[in-house]
This record gives C-alpha cells, sequence and structure tokens, in this order.
C-alpha cells in the first residue's frame, strides 16, 4: 500500500489563541471550506466539530486538542485530485487551566495559524502560546480575525502584534472595511481585492482595488517586497537596481524566510462572517513547511547513548512520538502519534523505547475531531492514533526494534492547584481508582497521590476549571460519583543552606537484625549551566532533585545504593515543615557501614530517609507557594481600587498600561490569595473588570505566612 499524495504535499499545523478569539469558529470554517463538514458548526450553538465533548459545547470553550484530517485545492489553482493538499490540524484550547494541549501540540506541529481578536489584538495567552511556538521554533501565521465586530481595527491589533510579540510580523492583507463595513480584503501581494460570496462566502472573487484604497495599498506593497527582499541576497541587489522580482521568485523567498522563523505573515478577516478563511489555507500552503522542509529530527540511540537523525522518508526507520492519550468511550484507550520517519501498519509490532516494551500495533485510526476513520498503513509526516497500547504515555517513542531511538520527550509544568476527593459511595470507590488512573494518563499535569497519614485522595491539577471538569468528565464519563474539598495551594518545601546528618538504623530482635548506616549531605540545587548538560557517572538528576553517590572502597556495597536514593525521595515526598513536597535538593551519600549478615535494602532504605529528615531539619528549610503572573483589565475609574486590593493580596504590581481605553494591570500575586478573585473583582468593578492568570514562579513564604500555613498542618 502506498501513500496516495507526495510528502511535500502534507502540511501539520494547529490553531492556537487566546480564549475566545474566534480560534474553534475559524477551525470549523476550514472544515467546511475543504469539504469536511456539510453544516457549519457555531460555538454559541453548541454544534461545532472540534469542541465534540459536552463540556466544551456547554461552556463554549475549547478543553481538548482535537485533531482533524482534511484536504485542500488552492482557490488560484483548477480543481484536480493532482493539486490537493493534505492538512493534519489539531486546535488547540485557549484557557490557561489546559495550556499543556498547547504545549505537547506545540512538540508535534510544523506549523501553526495564530488567531487574534480583531477588537483586543494580544492577550496574555496569546502571549503564551507565543512563547511556547518560539520554544518549540514552530513556523507560524497571524490570522486578525472578528474584523466585523464593533471596535475592532486591523491596524490596531497588528501594532500590538509588532510591541507584544515580535518585529519580523508583516502585512499581507489589509481589510476592506470595517466592523459593520467588513467587505473584503486587499493582498497585498497581488495587488487584488478579494471578495468572499455565495453559500457561507465559499465563492472567492478576484477583483481591482477601490480607487480610495489605491494609494494605501500601494505603499503597503513596496513595504512588503522590501521586507521580503532582504531575505536573499540576489533578489535585494537586483531590487536596489530597480527589478522587482516576479511573483513566484517573491513567494519562494518569503516561504524560505517564513520556515526559518524569520518573517510571520498577517492575514485579516472574520471567520463568523465567512470572510478570509480561505485565503489563509492557500497561504498555509504557501508559506508554512512540510515535513521534506525541515531539518532531520534528533534523538538518542537508547543502546549507545549517541545521537541519532531520522530524516521524513518512508524508506527510514519508523520512528514516532506519542503526545496525546484520549479514552474513547467506544474503542477504548487512543493513543494519538506524529510519524517523523519510516511507516508503520496496523497488526505490527512497535517498540516503546521509553518504556522498553515491545507491543502489538492492533488498529489505527485516522481523525475526523469526534469520528474515526480505520487505515491500515500510517506514513512519513502523519498524525494518528493507536488502539489499545497499553506502555504508551505522554511523551514516549514509538520506533523500529532494530533501529531504536529515543526522541525528545516533552516537558509538562507542575501542577499548582489541589483538592481533596473521596467516592460518595462505596460501588464509587474502585471505579473512582479506575477513572482517575485513565484521567491522569491522558492529562499529565494532573497528578492524584494519597495522603499517607489520613489515607485521603489528593488530586492535583493547573486550575480551579481544570479540577472542577475532570471531576465533572469522573461522572458523566465513567459514571462515578465524588464529593470534593475546597481547591488547595500545592505549597513545596526546600531548603537554603547545606547541612550533613549521619543516621545508623540497627534493629535486634531474635534471629537477623537489620543494620544500615549512612552520611548524607545536602545543599539547594544549582540549575546545571546549558554548556554543561552532562553529568559524571555517579550523579543521577531529576525534576527538582539531584544524588551523588561518592561512596569509595566499597563501604557501602553497590546493590544498596538505590535503597539509600530511594529512602531520601521518600523523604522528600512526605516533607519536614508541613509534610508537603521538598524540591531542588542536592543529597550526596558520602560515608557509611554495612553489616555481613544484618545490612538489608530496608534497613539503608530508613537510614537514609532519617538521616535526610534531620539534615533537612538543619539545613535552614522553608516553604515554597506559587506566584501567579495575572493581568487585569478594568475602565479607568476602578484602576486605583484594583491596586490597592491587589497589593492587599500580596501582590507586587510589575506594570500598568492603556489598551483601547482600558487600564491594564501586571501583577504577580500568589495564588493562595487569588481564589474566588472572579467574584470580587466583579464587584469592585461593577461586572466590568476582567483578569487571566497563569503560574510564573515558586517563591518563599514570608515567615508569618508560612507561620500560619505549618500551624494549620500540624
Amino acid at each position: 500500500m502506498n501513500r496516495d499524495y507526495t510528502l511535500d504535499k502534507v502540511r501539520n499545523f494547529g490553531i492556537i489563541a487566546h480564549i475566545d478569539a474566534g480560534k474553534t469558529t475559524t477551525s470549523e470554517r476550514i472544515l467546511y471550506y475543504t469539504g469536511m463538514s456539510h453544516k457549519i458548526g457555531e460555538v454559541h450553538e453548541g454544534d461545532t466539530v472540534t469542541d465534540w465533548m459536552e463540556q466544551e459545547r456547554e461552556r463554549g470553550i475549547t478543553i481538548t486538542a482535537a485533531a482533524i484530517t482534511c484536504f485542500w485545492n488552492k482557490t488560484d489553482v483548477a480543481p484536480d485530485l493532482a493539486n490537493k493538499y493534505r492538512f493534519n490540524i489539531i486546535d488547540t484550547p485557549g484557557h490557561i487551566d489546559f495550556t499543556v494541549e498547547v504545549k505537547r501540540s506545540m512538540r508535534v506541529l510544523d506549523g501553526a495559524v495564530v488567531v487574534f481578536d480583531g477588537v483586543a489584538g494580544v492577550e496574555p495567552q496569546s502571549e503564551t502560546n507565543w512563547r511556547y511556538a518560539d520554544e518549540a521554533g514552530v513556523p507560524r501565521l497571524c490570522f486578525i480575525n472578528k474584523l466585523d465586530r464593533t471596535g475592532a481595527s486591523f491596524e490596531r491589533s497588528y501594532q500590538s502584534i509588532l510591541e507584544r510579540l515580535t518585529k519580523k510580523a508583516v502585512r499581507m492583507q489589509i481589510p476592506f472595511g470595517e466592523e459593520d463595513n467588513m467587505k473584503g480584503v486587499v493582498d497585498l501581494l497581488k495587488l487584488k481585492l478579494y471578495t468572499f460570496e455565495g453559500e457561507m462566502g465559499s465563492k472567492v472573487v478576484e477583483q481591482d482595488i477601490p480607487a480610495e484604497l489605491v494609494d494605501q495599498a500601494k505603499k503597503y506593497h513596496d513595504e512588503l517586497i522590501e521586507r521580503i527582499v532582504e531575505h536573499d541576497e540576489a533578489a535585494m541587489t537586483a531590487y536596489l537596481d530597480g527589478k522587482v522580482p516576479t511573483m513566484l521568485e517573491l513567494k519562494a523567498i518569503l516561504r524560505k524566510a517564513v520556515i526559518k522563523n524569520e518573517i510571520f505573515p498577517v492575514f485579516t478577516g472574520t471567520a463568523l462572517k465567512n470572510k478570509g478563511v480561505q485565503l489563509v489555507l492557500d497561504a498555509v500552503v504557501d508559506y508554512l513547511p512540510s515535513p521534506v522542509d525541515l531539518p532531520p529530527v534528533k534523538g538518542i540511540d537508547p543502546k549507545t547513548g549517541d545521537e541519532v537523525e531520522r530524516s521524513a522518508s518512508d524508506d527510514e526507520p519508523f520512528s514516532a512520538l506519542a503526545f496525546k492519550l484520549q479514552a474513547d468511550p467506544f474503542v477504548g484507550q487512543l493513543t494519538f502519534f506524529r510519524v517523523y520517519s519510516g511507516t508503520v501498519e496496523a497488526g505490527s509490532y512497535i517498540y516503546n523505547s521509553s518504556a522498553d516494551e515491545r507491543e502489538r500495533l492492533g488498529r489505527i485510526v485516522r481523525l475526523q475531531a469526534d469520528k474515526r476513520e480505520e487505515v491500515k498503513k500510517v506514513f512519513a509526516g502523519e498524525i494518528a492514533a493507536a488502539v489499545g497500547l497499553k506502555s504508551a504515555k505522554t511523551g514516549h517513542t514509538l520506533c523500529d526494534e532494530n533501529k531504536p531511538i529515543i526522541l525528545e520527550g516533552i516537558k509538562v509544568p507542575e501542577p499548582v492547584v489541589s483538592m481533596r476527593i473521596e467516592p460518595k459511595t462505596k460501588a464509587d470507590q474502585e471505579k473512582m481508582g479506575l477513572a482517575l488512573k485513565k484521567l491522569s494518563d491522558e492529562d499529565p499535569t494532573f497528578r492524584i497521590k494519597s495522603d499517607q497519614e489520613t489515607g485521603e485522595t489528593i488530586i492535583s491539577g493547573m486550575g480551579e476549571l481544570h479540577l472542577e471538569i475532570l471531576v465533572d468528565r469522573m461522572k458523566r464519563e465513567f459514571g462515578v460519583e465524588a464529593n470534593t474539598g475546597k481547591p488547595q495551594v500545592a505549597y513545596r518545601e526546600t531548603i537554603t543552606a547545606p547541612a550533613e546528618a549521619e543516621y545508623k538504623y540497627i534493629k535486634q530482635t531474635g534471629g537477623r537484625g537489620q543494620y544500615g548506616h549512612v552520611k548524607l549531605k545536602i545543599k539547594p540545587l544549582e540549575a546545571l549551566p546549558e554548556t554543561d548538560k552532562k553529568l559524571a557517572k555517579n550523579i543521577s538528576r531529576e525534576e527538582g532533585f539531584e544524588f551523588i553517590n561518592n561512596i569509595k572502597g566499597g563501604i557501602i556495597p553497590n546493590e544498596y545504593i538505590p535503597a539509600v536514593e530511594k529512602g531520601v525521595k521518600e523523604a522528600m515526598e512526605r516533607g519536614i515543615l508541613a509534610s508537603f513536597e521538598m524540591v531542588n535538593v542536592s543529597c550526596e551519600l558520602f560515608y557509611g557501614s554495612y553489616h555481613e549478615v544484618d545490612s538489608s535494602e530496608i534497613a539503608f532504605k530508613l537510614a537514609a530517609s532519617m538521616a535526610f529528615q534531620e539534615a533537612a531539619h538543619r539545613a535552614k528549610p522553608v516553604l515554597l507557594e506559587p506566584i501567579m503572573r495575572v493581568e487585569v483589565v478594568v475602565p479607568e475609574k476602578f484602576m486605583g481600587d484594583i491596586t490597592g486590593n491587589l497589593s492587599g493580596k500580596r501582590g507586587q504590581i510589575e506594570s500598568m498600561e492603556d489598551r483601547f481605553g482600558l487600564k491594564v494591570i501586571n501583577a504577580k500575586v500568589p495564588l493562595s490569595e487569588m481564589f474566588g478573585y472572579v467574584t470580587s473583582l466583579r464587584s469592585m468593578t461593577e461586572g466590568r473588570g476582567n483578569y487571566t492568570m497563569e503560574f510564573a514562579e515558586y517563591a518563599i513564604i514570608p515567615q508569618n505566612v508560612a507561620a500560619d500555613i505549618i500551624a494549620s498542618r500540624k
């Protein structure tokens, strides 16, 4: 079975935006114009394809990234199978609580269309998503949407992109009319006006530019040409000599610059009123990369530790990254994966190099949001989902067992809010454990742990809405009724000074005894310099913890060293001040002794745990709390009240700015002070204020506040 289109005709891209910028509406238009759906779904009517979960339709927000496969024939090319391009699109959430969906989607996409609200311009989550795309090196097109709305301004929104995101943005279009008069868009490269007629604006009509826009369009056309030729020496030289490159040459130079993230083209329109979306799809074809335009993906050979590469080719060994798990009520567990090289067939065996497991790949499905199309074979550059893989988790590499590779995984942020949860009935108890496990497999920012002292189950996530949605899903999808406590802040503990301690664990009760003896040094963990990412053989390191084995001459046998590390980790999980997890600790085992008969793993684990606790008490321990980056947007007359209120919440005001007649206050505030803020903000601003919040950092809690927290945990 061969592929039915060439790899250069594939585009893997995401649609990303701040909440409510019109991202899902844009996706619905794309599905309609590409022929994937015969009716346009609307967010406000709750019948969209990409927002297919009940909670998404009820709340009008995107919660989970939806993957869609569709085909596009450019508007300026005759409809023909040979001219069709295959789009694999991921519609991502805009709400900060589901930001991991954006982060992991970025890891597997080749490009992105960033949607902006034509009234608000760049918003807080636009900046966060842009940062994720920068980190992943993903080429982007910008689409300034909602130009039909009252107060919309293309120019103001474009300026906000230049000021807040990148100076590399460049106008590709300007609107013909705004607000109620939005009639079409002017293409600044071709110097033509495009209007959208017929049912749902599906007929794209090319016309001459209206007289009132000619001068403005020519001015921006010249600017655009200059920005393009800057990226090609020969074209620049010719242009300075008065020779303008042809349209084909300009597009080829622009494409290269976009793929290198040197230019971000800006398009415009209104998805809701069916204007401009088809031209954005043409731009995806013209400027966003296919898998063959990108450098080979790099990874590590698990056998040798050497760096290896895989090119986007069907002839290379198979390699893919699992980027999302989803429990499907009809087919079971779905593992979404992006194929970087080679091919894989349903029914064949694959190797999960991250988990060192060999598994049979039973069925493969291609995704049309909530619908599934079964396929026999998947090729390089494709996105698909496997049914029933048991070992795969988010960020795992799937590959050819004979040519193994481990690709770079997906880094996920730490959860900042916790909540106690318990089943309502005995019958719910067993089902709850199963439901929580499935949900945490799907969402790596959702964590579950048991409080050893109280026996309670604690769930942790990225925010109140995040946990609320997960508890709701547990009820609807798994039939589990649960009671929940109030959301709690996920505090941490750490040390601020070096210390050492020694502990001998000796227990003698008739027969064989127990003997373990260790000496430990601990100190605050320092970040590794970027230039020195290789660790010595005696050091193991993971997020927030480093263990150094400095035992010389076998004074403790090697088989007991892992037990020492395990004992330290378990002590860190329990903490020493208020039973919160400890982070950012470097621990060195430098001395000890053992007994030929009585020593055991359990004895060394307990000795290490007690020694660590003793050392930690001497190392000036402190409590840490999550600090949130908060942006509050209010009318000017309420600004004094809001800044005073934030300061009273131990907040630090970082900046204040004007935005379209409103005042924007940027601050850093402890999460513990922000619960229920939406209610107090509304009452202080007559319902006219709104805010967004995202995690910024962990910081040391002031002593008086820490004392109250510690006392409440006793």
